[in-house]
């Protein structure tokens, strides 16, 4: 083993110039990101056991936005095309922004009345995301990246602040409807 950039470590041979670091940045981005999609296709197309559109259109009329299905539609894209943007890493400040503003979203129409924790229905679980999310951006999305190209490929609080903002923005827009 030889020391990486960043310190971190990497094997010699096929891996050469990867760190321990970017290996471990893709596979946050791939693991959040791909599940996060999941669940937007849960949302969207009833795979992976979930609703579909139809139900989960009907649950965002319950939760008094109307027409539900449009909602459902936005909700749904925004997990899917955010946790596949947070995925290969293109587009990372919108991507993130996209994923922010839904859960925004459902911290102040369904989680937030229940307090922190999950097990009772708190907003834990919605924060968290917010928080990689946002993470991602600052850190940036690193070399293995489709933004490797893009000037906020290494991060900052430029595109963070970007990401906050635009989610914010978002949310606030879907709420005062």
């Amino acid at each position: 083993m030889t020391s990486g950039p960043q310190g971190g470590t990497r094997a010699a041979g096929a891996l050469t110039g990867l760190s321990a670091a970017e290996g471990g940045l893709l596979l946050i981005r791939l693991t959040f990101g791909l599940l996060l999609a999941g669940h937007g296709a849960q949302k969207l197309f009833g795979i992976f056991g979930g609703p579909g559109l139809a139900a989960t259109g009907r649950g965002f009329d319950a939760l008094g936005y109307h027409p539900g299905k449009v909602f459902a539609v936005i909700g749904g894209l925004s997990e899917l095309c955010g946790g596949l943007g947070l995925a290969v890493g293109l587009l990372t400040p919108f991507a993130a922004a996209a994923v922010v503003g839904v859960m925004i979203n459902a911290m102040a129409t369904v989680s937030g009345a229940h307090g922190l924790w999950i097990q009772n229905g708190g907003v834990e679980y919605s924060v968290s995301i917010c928080v990689v999310a946002l993470a991602l951006t600052a850190i940036g999305p690193g070399r293995l990246s489709l933004d490797r190209f893009f000037p906020w490929r290494s991060g900052g609080w430029l595109p963070a602040a970007v990401a906050l903002g635009l989610g914010g923005i978002g949310a606030a827009i879907a709420l005062s409807i």
